[in-house]
């Protein structure tokens, strides 16, 4: 028994041994070894043989970069406003042996330091800068740290500041403040869209008013026009119908006594009427009577054997020349085509430009202001179809006491 518990006690030291002679280190860590107190060396990854009782692995230090949030701190600025500033170190261990004994506790070391650094920063900077100058805290920042931080073994890669927060008054203030900014911008906006759309209207007004000023001149000569060719037409078939009487009252050779007898025939169609109180003999009956008298004289000379009556005068008569209205009318319609088709065309010419610009081209789409044709005073352009106006005068036509009547 006294055997047995001596080999396991000499086995219990030497693992005992072994455990404190070899040391094992992970990947990203160094090891500081001191011998009696005293730095020795420094243990990189891996299996390493250390003296037992003479030797230790003080720190085991992560080389890796690491990540210190801070708590919030209250900064004041210099308008003299309280603001907390939440702030985040990235930091990475260069040197283990001058982290291990340079500084007491680094990271302490580092959140006190970067207090008072922010608050020498912002305490030069207002409000409104302090909102809008995150990076350039965040580079002034590393820059203070990183120099001091120097000598500890530790470079900070970078800074961050996560949240800074003003007091909740000049929070309400500056959600006021852009909510009034935000509804300047909508009602101007609103105010701008109202002009444009006036703007837009007043031009379309005006041009419809143009438009209908255009048409309702057009119209009012077009129909002059159509008033003066009608007239002309009536003119030419009572022109075709005197001349046509006239033909026929000269064929038969009418004498001063037939004429006579019917002017007395037409006196009680003269006379009849509704609304005739007083009627006064015309001077001119006499003048029939006279002729009538004259009649019955020669004829009563021809019975008793007197000479025969004078000879009648048969006169002189031309027809007039007959007026081509229809070929006016064609000329016109012409014009109108070809007036049509220009109208069009620059329509056509004013949407491409529109199209390719983006800018409407200042193009008149009105008829031109010179009009040609009836109801004009002008002749129209001679064409094979339309032949020259007689300007000549009318014919002339004898009435029965000798005036001529044009």
């Amino acid at each position: 028994m006294a055997v047995l518990i001596a080999i396991v006690a000499v086995a219990v030291f030497v693992a005992m041994f072994l455990a404190a002679t070899v040391k094992v280190i992970r990947q990203q860590q160094i090891g500081v070894v001191e011998r009696l107190g005293k730095f020795h060396r420094t243990l990189e990854p891996g299996p390493h043989l250390v003296i037992p009782v003479f030797d230790r692995v003080r720190y085991t230090l992560d080389m890796r970069e690491a990540v210190v949030p801070f708590p919030p701190q209250g900064v004041i600025t210099e308008d003299n406003l309280m603001v907390g500033i939440d702030s985040v170190i990235y930091y990475q261990i260069l040197d283990a042996r001058r982290a291990a004994y340079e500084a007491q506790d680094y990271i302490k070391a580092i959140e006190q330091l970067t207090m008072t650094t922010l608050r020498n920063i912002i305490g030069g900077l207002d409000l409104e800068q302090t909102l809008t100058s995150r990076e350039e805290i965040n580079q002034k920042l590393r820059v203070v740290l990183d120099e001091a931080t120097g000598k500890w073994g530790i470079k900070v890669n970078r800074v961050e500041l996560r949240a800074i927060d003003p007091p909740a008054t000049i929070r309400d203030a500056m959600e006021k403040g852009a909510r009034a900014e935000r509804d300047k911008r909508a009602s101007i906006l609103i105010a701008e869209g109202q002009r444009q759309s006036q703007i837009l209207a007043a031009g379309g007004e005006k041009e419809s008013s143009i438009l209908r000023a255009q048409g309702d001149r057009e119209a009012a000569v077009l129909r002059a026009q159509a008033d003066r060719q009608a007239q002309m037409l009536r003119a030419e078939g009572e022109a075709q119908a005197i001349s046509t009487v006239f033909n026929a009252i000269h064929a038969g050779e009418p004498d001063q006594a037939l004429l006579s007898y019917q002017y007395m025939q037409m006196l009680p169609t003269l006379a009849r009427g509704d609304s005739n109180k007083l009627w006064i003999v015309p001077s001119e009956i006499g003048k029939a009577l006279e002729g009538l008298g004259g009649t019955l004289g020669s004829l009563t000379e021809g019975f008793t054997g007197s000479t025969a009556a004078p000879a009648r005068d048969k006169g002189k008569f031309t027809a007039p020349e007959k007026v081509d209205v229809q070929a006016e009318i064609t000329q016109q319609a012409k014009e109108a085509a070809a007036e049509s088709e220009r109208i069009v065309e620059a329509a056509i010419a004013e949407a491409q430009e529109l199209e390719r610009t983006g800018r409407p081209k200042a193009a008149s789409l009105s008829a031109p202001t010179e009009v040609r044709g009836i109801g004009t005073g002008q002749q129209p352009a001679p064409t094979d179809a339309a032949p020259a106006q007689d300007t000549q005068p009318g014919p002339e036509f004898s009435e029965p006491d000798g005036s001529q009547l044009r």
